[in-house]
């Protein structure tokens, strides 16, 4: 790839090159062309007009090292993805890191919203996607768009471009499936270099060259490729659409609704009850009344719940009657960091208030416990640990003081702590919490096995200390693997509900839980794309170990509105959730034409047979990008195998936040504004 004449003329000419290199191509079904914006769409332009393919874009930014602005330190891309790549000599802080990926993040949603203008993105599952630029410097901004066309599973991932430097396309080899650089001159420097004329792309240029792109590509198709007739036809029901129609069962509001899922989970233990957003109501509110059936039905015995530990056994103890806080909503106060509406809403609200009650009255081991299974309250449990360890063992928590002041520079900000290990700006704490956790352990172990207040805050704290141990990991990989931080977090869910299961059960009896999180969390990852990726989660993990005594069970919705943020650390927006996309789980649960219903998968052969089939499931956190919902919060599913049964409510309403704030008040403006028609 030596023999281009260099430099080009301009990005049209660079791409009229890379379309040569490209020509064996042209023809093929199910091609597309993806261009990086700004300066790649020139070039994509021309690569698309000649394979005769339609052009899309696909958004990243540059992170750029502040003061070096020309150097990359990482990337983002649509669909959340981030790459780092710091290089030696030139040092930020967390906090700089911090401002500049808000910056592009800003940047990111703003050319998505811009240079789409409504058009949806090109769906790229099975295709062969041909992604370009104009050249490949550090190929931190290529790295990133791979990755996140990657979740979106192509059939074939070509990278192409122009000009590259030599070891940066090499290391670009591996991780595609054709790697077309059509020179890679030496010395590179820079790619602006290689042009003779390179000047910055405009948004408006992008824009016209998007639209032109649009016009030849529509031209290029034969007009006879659909008959008229056909084009016209009525569109026949769909055998699966039939089979769910038959199979589904629907929820009318009657107090017998849930009677098919109570006999589906008859003596199973572990009840993972997902929701398909965390800020529906819908979900939260039918998640509860199937948990109360569970306590009063078949002695359910433990609420966990993706919260944070210390901030859930405040309402532990609230819920069983002990002293401190006065109602529900002091209970749950403790929940203060982003996003604090998934826990301190109305729904959860009015079931701590219902659990206080069902307690009231009860034996301390027959009551039902709530309990918090996530990891991102690192210094609040560090907190904890050392205020049990001051009233019990006052020279264990100097000793204690000592391991975790290893912590003492990153000044309680635990991304601080994990950006400045991870790259060796600052000292790892590993060693130090494995050694506390270690002692809490030993500490734990010499209690008698009696159950009473003792026991349970020496559990309390034992879990605080594994907490940190398990959270100094967590943020020390999260800026260098997402894959791992992610599978670390869910482990550590499956370690507290294993250290639950054995700290209720140790008079004798197995406890019977159920778990409130995310369905990415609770449905088995095995069925879904996430296992591509090397990832897996709560539902698979629980699966794996305890087989039948696991229920998975998920929600889903088509449309409504939902409470999210828009950015991480911003304030709750009550938004339209969109339609759910063609060919999507959602799309087909819509066209049933029923508003709400069951499908009872792992007990009916005939329903596992028709869910069986690969589509698109939507997965809303606590951040909802509408005009990004492809990228941001799709993924792929095998239903059957994904959950044991799952309830949809086609039409679902915003979770209501105890503080809304004037922007979740407003919320969005009506489709109709400002006619108002």
């Amino acid at each position: 790839m030596r023999d281009v004449r260099l430099p080009f003329e301009d990005r049209h000419h660079a791409g009229r090159v890379l379309a040569e290199k490209l020509a064996h191509y042209r023809g093929r079904p199910n091609l597309v062309v993806l261009a990086l914006p700004r300066g790649g769409v020139a070039v994509g332009f021309e690569v698309a007009r000649a394979l005769e393919a339609p052009l899309d874009i696909f958004v990243v930014r540059k992170l750029g090292f502040p003061g070096h602005e020309e150097y990359a330190m990482g990337a983002i891309a649509s669909g959340g993805v981030r790459v780092m790549s710091p290089l030696p000599g030139l040092d930020v802080s967390p906090e700089e890191v911090t401002e500049v990926i808000a910056r592009e993040q800003a940047e990111l949603v703003r050319r998505e919203h811009l240079y789409r203008s409504q058009r949806p993105a090109l769906s790229l599952a099975g295709r062969t996607v041909i992604v370009v630029d104009d050249g490949l410097a550090t190929g931190a901004s290529m790295r990133a768009a791979v990755r996140g066309i990657r979740q979106q599973h192509p059939a074939h991932l070509v990278v192409a471009v122009p000009v590259g430097a030599e070891d940066t396309c090499l290391s670009l080899q591996g991780e595609v499936d054709e790697l077309v650089c059509a020179a890679m001159p030496e010395p590179f420097r820079a790619v602006g270099l290689w042009y003779e004329k390179f000047p910055q792309a405009s948004d408006d240029e992008v824009r016209t060259l998007l639209d032109e792109a649009r016009r030849l590509h529509v031209k290029s198709i034969p007009t006879n490729t659909v008959p008229t007739q056909q084009a016209h036809a009525p569109r026949a029901k769909s055998p699966v659409l039939e089979g769910l129609q038959r199979h589904l069962q629907p929820l009318t509001g009657s107090p017998r609704d849930y009677d098919p899922l109570m006999k589906l989970i008859g003596p199973a233990r572990f009840a993972l009850l997902g929701e398909a957003s965390h800020g529906t109501c819908e979900f939260y509110r039918e998640r509860a009344a199937i948990t109360r059936r569970l306590i009063t039905e078949k002695g359910f015995t433990a609420v966990a719940v993706e919260a944070d530990w210390p901030d859930a056994w405040r309402v532990n103890r609230y819920v069983r009657g002990l002293p401190g806080d006065a109602d529900a909503p002091a209970a749950l106060s403790g929940f203060k960091r982003f996003p604090s509406w998934m826990w301190r809403n109305t729904e959860v609200r009015d079931f701590v208030e219902w659990l206080r009650d069902y307690n009231t009255g009860r034996a301390p081991d027959s009551q039902v416990g709530f309990y918090g299974i996530d990891l991102y309250s690192l210094f609040t449990s560090i907190q904890e640990v050392l205020r049990y360890l001051d009233r019990v063992d006052p020279e264990a928590a100097g000793r204690a003081r000592a391991r975790y002041a290893c912590f003492d520079h990153a000044a309680e900000d635990s991304q601080a702590y994990g950006y400045a290990a991870s790259f060796g700006l600052g000292p790892s704490c590993e060693d130090e919490v494995i050694q506390q956790l270690r002692e809490m352990t030993r500490r734990a172990g010499e209690l008698p096995p009696t159950p009473g207040m003792e026991r349970d805050e020496a559990f309390y704290a034992q879990q605080n200390a594994r907490l940190v141990r398990n959270a100094e990991e967590y943020y020390r990989t999260m800026f260098h693997a997402r894959v791992s931080s992610w599978n670390l977090r869910d482990s550590h869910m499956v370690e507290t509900l294993q250290a639950l299961d054995r700290h209720l059960g140790a008079g004798g009896t197995p406890p019977r839980m159920a778990v409130w999180a995310h369905n990415s969390h609770l449905g088995d990852a095995a069925a879904t794309e996430m296992s591509e990726r090397g990832e897996w989660n709560v539902g698979q993990l629980i699966r794996d170990r305890y087989a039948d005594d696991a229920v998975l069970v998920g929600f889903s919705t088509h449309h409504g509105w939902v409470t999210a943020a828009s950015e991480w650390d911003k304030q709750p927006e009550r938004k339209r959730v969109r339609d759910g996309l063609p060919g999507s789980w959602e799309e087909v649960f819509h066209q049933t034409g029923t508003a709400r219903f069951l499908l009872p998968l792992r007990d009916d052969p005939a329903l596992r047979t028709l869910a069986a089939t690969q589509r698109l499931q939507r997965a809303i956190g606590v951040i909802y990008r509408p005009e990004t919902e492809r990228q941001s919060h799709y993924f792929y599913t095998r239903l059957a195998k994904q959950f044991d049964a799952l309830i949809h409510i086609d039409e679902t309403s915003a979770l209501e936040p105890l503080e809304k704030g004037e922007v979740w008040r407003t919320g969005e403006a009506p489709e109709t504004f400002p006619s108002g028609i």
